[in-house]
């Protein structure tokens, strides 16, 4: 399994709240921060076709705008939980 990357924008509460997810089930994660960074900006936009963080991508499989409620599924029906 490659590293999954995180999109996140500073001060966003869901982003936050999915990395504190991640950590405490010790799912390694590439952070990155798309505010006032638009190359990364732009990649999660080509990405997941949409601006709104957090935006993870999972071994090419994308999960957008989500929070907790929504990982937890997203992880489980690919055996990570």
């Amino acid at each position: 399994m490659n590293k999954a990357k995180i999109y996140v924008k500073t001060g966003c509460p869901w982003c936050e709240e999915a990395l504190a997810f991640l950590d405490s089930k010790k799912i390694p994660y590439e952070k990155i921060v798309v505010s006032g960074n638009p190359a990364a900006m732009n990649e999660m936009i080509e990405l997941s076709g949409q601006s709104k963080a957090p935006t993870l991508d999972w071994n090419g499989e994308v999960l957008a705008d989500f929070g907790v409620d929504e990982l937890v599924p997203f992880l489980k029906a690919r055996d990570v939980l």
